[in-house]
């Protein structure tokens, strides 16, 4: 697991488009294939999809060959509520950027039959050529997507029940009201996830702090659901300052380090 501090989150963010961008261009410079992004929701890339926006409309990075696969989904939620998953994907990004409307993909929380939308779903990603990146954030009980405590680490997409402290947390999204929370959801899993040739996770602000401790540093373990990454051989968290508050001083020196290294090549 490679881990980036960066002193701010909008420092942070805009080294994320950067790397996502740059990402896509490499990939357009080899292969006519397009670039397979998996995509978060929810405040944490707010400001990386602002920097991807205006890099797109600046001229510095097209999505038209790109295809896209969301993390996650609300069971129940009109596709047109504005904290439907979908809205939040049109008005934060795909709006704002030149991708075709049929490379997007997000679960469908109305499907008839919710189980046959996952497993289609993975069959998608899989038809697509596998993602290429899996941009995420984490929660603070450190979940990755919907996948809560105690989730199989080679779980796949599925419909999950939220735990009472992301209903509260979410809460804030429908005017601090957690019985207008939708209680279900649909979620990639953490395989799924994994399964991407590059993963980039997103943790900012203090609050974030005690899991990325438990992630980076404790052992892998279903119950930080985010610490699934240390195996991966090309899985990148990206910090604050203040979500590295509880590294071990040994541990943040050796990140920076490494850091400063690479910045030198």
């Amino acid at each position: 697991m490679r881990v980036i501090i960066k002193d701010t989150k909008q420092e942070a963010s805009v080294w994320a488009a950067a790397h996502i961008a740059a990402a896509i261009k490499a990939k357009a410079q080899k292969t006519d294939a397009p670039f397979v992004l998996g995509l978060p929701t929810g405040s944490t890339p707010l400001d990386t999809y602002a920097c991807l926006a205006q890099m797109c409309a600046e001229g510095k990075v097209s999505f038209k060959n790109v295809i896209t696969f969301n993390m996650d989904e609300y069971v129940g939620i009109p596709e047109k509520h504005p904290e439907s998953y979908h809205s939040f994907m049109y008005r934060n990004l795909f709006d704002k950027i030149d991708i075709p409307a049929g490379n997007i993909h997000i679960l469908d929380g109305n499907a008839p039959d919710l189980d046959e939308e996952c497993r289609n779903y993975e069959k998608a990603i899989e038809a697509a050529g596998g993602i290429d990146l899996f941009l995420g954030g984490v929660g603070e009980d450190g979940h990755l997507a919907f996948n809560e405590p105690f989730s199989p680490l080679n779980s796949r997409t599925r419909v999950v029940d939220l735990t009472q402290d992301t209903i509260e947390v979410n809460a804030r999204f429908f005017g601090g009201d957690t019985s207008l929370v939708p209680k279900r959801a649909m979620s990639v899993g953490v395989g799924t996830v994994c399964s991407a040739r590059e993963v980039l996770i997103l943790a900012f602000g203090s609050k974030k702090a005690r899991v990325v401790k438990e992630a980076v540093e404790g052992a892998m373990s279903h119950y930080v659901t985010l610490s699934a990454l240390q195996a991966h051989e090309n899985g990148t968290v990206l910090l604050d300052e203040p979500a590295a508050g509880e590294l071990k001083v040994n541990s943040y020196r050796y990140f920076k380090a490494v850091e400063a290294a690479e910045n030198r090549k």
